[in-house]
């Protein structure tokens, strides 16, 4: 016989989202940010990505006078410096963040 669902039945099914969320809320609950906080990670946010830009098209004018030279090698590096670069400033930008969230919770 199959299995048959309710209207209400389904209304009570949680989605795999809503499970891990209210899982994550009970081990970490989440902070409340004051709008100084707010501001401050915004304007983080806005450094940092205006750094990965600046380097993203740095690389890619390196790419692109490497590739015309024919030289893979040194394509492949400066990518690969490009993908360091990037990761640095992203954890350096999330632990500049985290430290912002902590203030309040001290």
């Amino acid at each position: 016989m199959p299995l048959q669902w309710t209207e209400a039945s389904l209304a009570s099914v949680k989605s795999a989202y809503e499970l891990a969320m209210e899982r994550l809320s009970r081990q970490a609950p989440a902070r409340k940010l004051s709008a100084q906080q707010k501001q401050r990670i915004a304007e983080l946010d806005s450094l940092y990505l205006s750094r990965i830009a600046q380097q993203d098209l740095s690389t890619q004018a390196e790419v692109t006078q490497w590739t015309a030279a024919g030289d893979a090698e040194k394509v492949n590096e400066a990518r690969v410096r490009f993908s360091a670069e990037k990761q640095k400033l992203e954890a350096e930008l999330e632990a500049k963040k985290e430290r912002i969230r902590s203030e309040g919770s001290e």
